[in-house]
């Protein structure tokens, strides 16, 4: 399925069967020596059907097409070794590019498994989750020769110039791409009109969440009249919703200095008893993904709230804890 969204500038919807994005948004860029693809879908046998029948009733020719993966996460990376010929540039941050590297060598798993240990996931509970994990199981595979792009290089395709906007949050090398002429952005997930985007922390003092609010003040700066985004729906005038977003993680972030006030907890304890948008009564429901994206997003935030000295963390027992500042009494403040 695809549609118009611009001249030679097309949307290809592409299904994830049974998750809860519904769909990635690949786009076209047609032009008359070669074409772009942004973004691809998972390795799986729906999407690469899904992505050959629109392509094909584009007359897009693979091999007169380059790639441009706007962050590593499988369903926007996952088909690249399948599509890509020999002969494409596939253009990526270097941050994503060494992450999908690591993602095919499997030594991503033991780095996040480390993390998860540490922070509170349950141990009996780990390997499931990394076996179920979406980017073990649907994750591009095989060698690529990456042609690396940074902050404010020029990818160029027919009628359209776009500018490379890096965008660290989402994933560390997320990147966008900018037309100014035509106002136009497209957004991976860094900017999603109908959800939130993952925020997540995979390593102890990292703070992906100031990354990503930094990300949005920068876009914000942008003359943009309209957002093609990697999911759901096309949308413009996107300021008001990056109000909405940098809201919404103040919110998060009060609703987490509110749970530590029972007292010192993991990540997964705190992600338990923070609020989610999915329609489970009780978090002893929730999926194994769910759990485990869910944990991720908890631990940003708290990351987030230590970089700011809000709270504190501390090693106990081998798993880090999170607590407010214990607060000086009178004599302690001389």
């Amino acid at each position: 399925m695809y549609e118009a969204v611009l001249p030679d500038f097309f949307r290809l919807l592409v299904p994830l069967p049974g998750n809860p994005l519904q769909a990635i948004n690949a786009y076209l860029v047609k032009g008359p020596e070669r074409n772009l693809l942004i973004d691809t879908g998972m390795n799986r046998p729906e999407c690469l059907t899904a992505l050959q029948d629109s392509l094909a009733g584009l007359g897009a020719d693979l091999n007169r097409t380059d790639f441009f993966l706007t962050h590593l996460h499988a369903d926007h990376s996952g088909l690249i070794g399948t599509l890509a010929p020999p002969t494409a540039k596939v253009y990526c941050s270097q941050t994503d590019a060494a992450g999908i590297g690591e993602m095919v060598g499997e030594s991503l798993w033991d780095k996040l498994a480390f993390y998860a240990g540490r922070n509170g996931f349950p141990t009996t509970d780990l390997a499931v989750a990394l076996h179920k994990h979406p980017g073990r199981k649907f994750g591009p595979q095989g060698d690529f020769n990456f042609t690396l792009v940074q902050d404010g290089d020029l990818v160029s395709c027919g009628n359209y110039i776009f500018r490379c906007i890096a965008t660290p949050g989402h994933t560390g090398g997320h990147m966008c791409l900018y037309e100014p002429r035509k106002k136009l952005l497209v957004s991976g997930d860094h900017l999603l009109q109908d959800i939130t985007p993952n925020i997540a922390a995979w390593s102890d003092g990292h703070d992906p969440l100031h990354e990503y609010i930094a990300s949005l003040n920068k876009v914000a700066g942008l003359e943009i009249e309209l957002v093609l985004p990697g999911h759901r729906r096309v949308f413009s005038g996107p300021r008001e919703r990056i109000r909405e977003l940098k809201e919404h993680h103040r919110a998060r972030n009060a609703e987490v200095l509110r749970i530590l006030t029972g007292g010192p907890q993991s990540a997964y304890q705190v992600a338990t008893r923070m609020t989610w948008d999915l329609t489970y009564e009780k978090w002893e429901q929730f999926p194994m993904p769910q759990k485990w994206f869910a944990f991720s997003e908890a631990g940003a935030h708290l990351n987030y709230l230590a970089m700011e000295g809000l709270i504190s963390r501390e090693m106990v027992d081998g798993e880090y804890l999170f607590s407010l500042p214990k607060r000086k009494t009178r004599r302690q403040r001389g």
